[in-house]
């Protein structure tokens, strides 16, 4: 009898643990290290314990109080500043100055899974950023190794918006995730090499999600045959794109060039280090599903987006229950 009630027992634990365990494993820790199946090198995929804002050097201190009401900023936000070293260090696409260092972002922990969600942000009105897409930013941010946070880019005055993901990057280096420089960098030459198609499509606002789906589904098939022992060159990274394309039926909007410079950007990413990750593989798709039905500039439509603490009271409370229910197992055998 004790046998059958322990079987019927571990099988509803089993069943309830799939139902609602998951989660917190999935956020024991914010960075998880995956090493490749084909290769020795070992990259991560980042989130953060806390949140940020990154006021870039170049807006001036009488502005911090409006961008912090644009963000939603509060007091709980650790401060930081994105300079020009910091955008050298972070971005590597040639110099500038502090001055020019005008997109101020903030960024929060998520839940657990979610992906990479991005606002862009009018600033008393004016729509700023005038040439990255939420989209973008949010692939962007991936492809680097972010993920499960949310992000909200704005500036005080109208720029092209590509220095934002500095104030990403650094943020998670304040809290100790030091992002690889070669997932960077070749993450910035995707932002530089979408901003074409783009532009040619900037009539059509679904275009921008649709585009850093396919991208992404693009990122993915190109790691997971990496580490299955196949490296796609130019010609088969040309193919996925364009079958990719086709998915989200793009493919005729998408100019030839445009996508010989999206496929070279790809293959700067295949010899990325995060390319090798099991986890960027998981990861991405939660990016994507968040990207491709997306228009506009407010992919986390929250009100209170940046409230971090109630995603890790969920994965508390989810992990004192488990915790509950094998007691509650082992006492019925004690």
């Amino acid at each position: 009898m004790k046998k059958r009630t322990l079987m019927t027992t571990l099988m509803v634990a089993a069943l309830l643990c799939g139902g609602a365990v998951v989660p917190a494993v999935r956020a024991h820790a914010d960075t998880t290290t995956q090493a490749s199946s084909s290769s020795s090198t070992t990259s991560t995929t980042h989130t953060i314990s806390k949140s940020y804002v990154v006021y870039g050097a170049g807006a001036p201190e009488s502005a911090y109080s409006t961008l912090n009401s644009t963000m939603g900023v509060d007091s709980s936000f650790e401060k930081l500043t994105a300079t020009a070293s910091d955008y050298e260090k972070y971005i590597g696409n040639g110099t500038t100055t502090n001055a020019a260092m005008i997109s101020s972002v903030a960024i929060a922990p998520s839940d657990p899974g979610s992906g990479v969600r991005v606002n862009i942000k009018k600033y008393d009105g004016e729509s700023n950023i005038t040439q990255v897409t939420a989209q973008q930013y949010a692939m962007v941010a991936q492809m680097a190794g972010v993920t499960d946070v949310t992000i909200v880019v704005t500036a005080n005055r109208a720029v092209s918006g590509e220095s934002a993901l500095t104030g990403v990057y650094k943020a998670l280096a304040a809290d100790g995730q030091n992002l690889d420089s070669q997932n960077t960098s070749a993450a910035n030459q995707v932002l530089d090499a979408t901003q074409g198609a783009i532009n040619e499509n900037s009539g059509d606002s679904s275009y921008p999600g649709k585009l850093m789906a396919a991208v992404g589904n693009v990122s993915k098939q190109v790691a997971q045959d990496k580490q299955d022992g196949q490296t796609d060159d130019s010609a088969q990274i040309q193919a996925i794109l364009t079958k990719a394309l086709e998915n989200q039926g793009i493919a005729s909007k998408t100019s030839s060039s445009a996508q010989t410079t999206i496929v070279n950007a790809l293959i700067t990413f295949r010899d990325s280090p995060i390319s090798s990750s099991k986890t960027y593989v998981n990861n991405v798709t939660n990016t994507i599903n968040n990207v491709k039905n997306s228009t506009g500039d407010l992919m986390n439509k929250s009100k209170n987006w940046a409230n971090s603490e109630a995603a890790k009271t969920a994965v508390k409370d989810a992990q004192n229950w488990f915790q509950k229910l094998i007691a509650w197992i082992q006492n019925l055998f004690n």
